[in-house]
């Protein structure tokens, strides 16, 4: 690197910036340093610079699924990298790439107005499209990895640039490879297939099904289809399917803008058919949905509201009054719920649904 690169990447280094605006808890903390990063480029000029290179660094992306419980240390990556566009299309799909810092519903509706449907059923989640391999985000019997089909990324170790398929992002439940740390180096001396803190994805491509069939086995979803008058799925359109999503989620979920929050705080815990059996006998109205391996969803909601959580508090930590997945922020941005207080009252929920319930449940955000 040049000297002079090197004094304008100084330059653009922040230092004690707040990432109250950049988490959508609306938790006070500080970024000690943060470097904006709009292109590969500028990830590379991180990695070049003595002062930076070495430094233990965080990806944050639209903050949509984090907990700050302190002011963040590491040096912040804050990925801004912006583009959408269609780059091919075969017989069986459209595929669509986008930067990682776009916004994940504006992406979701722009493919929709280029008549490139199928991501509808994801309408409203918060957060940015390099975020969304990451949860493997999912609404409405559709998941990420059933429109993925590969993504960018750089190493922040070495600088290399990469590009990973399905299988080897490793999705799961609200999960992916990004998600676990490196794991030790086996018998061949690789390393381990874990990518938490060493990877900034930069950009992803979505395979777009063709040709289009509507998802719509959800009851809400159902629910809206008989309300509209419409008997069978060939009537339903992806545009309706998107109104019906936006709607639905609105009416049960908290405008982060006006209520902080980090959306379902919790993942929706799956057991075996005896075990759901088991707690149907005790608690016959459980809410619950048969997955395709044979094993059982239970609806977190559910279960929390069952132990009496809704509208309940921990200092400005609260559980939501219309949904029970969802923890807020009752302090606002004038005395803003602290992390601390956020994991307290999440710890809590967690001793109350495993006494009576028997199930652990786990926690969506990361916690930092």
């Amino acid at each position: 690197m040049k000297v002079a690169d090197a004094t304008i990447l100084q330059m653009l280094v922040e230092k004690n910036v707040s990432l109250q605006p950049h988490n959508s808890f609306g938790i006070a903390a500080k970024a000690l340093q943060l470097v904006r990063v709009a292109s590969q480029a500028d990830v590379a000029a991180v990695l070049a610079d003595p002062a930076l290179q070495s430094a233990p660094k965080f990806v944050l992306g639209g903050g949509s699924n984090i907990v700050l419980t302190g002011d963040v240390r590491p040096l912040v990556l804050k990925v801004e990298i912006m583009g959408r566009q269609l780059v091919a299309e075969t017989e069986r799909a459209w595929i669509v790439e986008a930067g990682a810092g776009e916004n994940w519903h504006e992406l979701v509706a722009w493919t929709l107005a280029q008549g490139l449907p199928g991501l509808e059923n994801m309408a409203l989640i918060p957060g940015t499209v390099g975020a969304s391999p990451v949860q493997n985000i999912g609404a409405y019997g559709v998941e990420l990895q059933d429109r993925f089909e590969s993504l960018d990324a750089v190493d922040l170790e070495t600088g290399r640039a990469f590009t990973l398929d399905a299988a080897q992002c490793a999705f799961g439940y609200r999960d992916s490879v990004f998600k676990h740390p490196p794991t030790a180096p086996g018998e061949a001396g690789r390393p381990g297939l874990g990518l938490a803190g060493k990877a900034l994805i930069t950009r992803v491509r979505f395979a777009l099904p063709k040709p289009w069939k509507p998802v719509l086995g959800y009851a809400d979803l159902e629910r809206r289809m008989a309300q509209e008058g419409l008997s069978d799925a060939r009537q339903v359109s992806a545009q309706q399917i998107f109104d019906w999503v936006c709607d639905i989620r609105r009416a049960k979920l908290p405008d982060p803008a006006v209520l902080g929050n980090a959306g379902s705080f919790f993942k929706n815990p799956t057991v075996s058919p005896e075990q759901c059996a088991d707690i149907i006998a005790r608690e016959p109205k459980l809410v619950h949905y048969p997955m395709p391996d044979g094993s059982i969803k239970l609806a977190a909601g559910w279960l929390i509201d069952a132990c009496g959580w809704k509208g309940k508090a921990v200092g400005h930590a609260a559980v939501y009054e219309k949904q029970a997945l969802v923890l807020v922020n009752k302090g606002g941005t004038q005395n803003p719920v602290t992390g601390g207080e956020v994991m307290t009252l999440a710890k809590a929920i967690q001793t109350s649904v495993y006494e009576r319930f028997g199930i652990l449940l786990e926690h969506e955000p990361v916690v930092v």
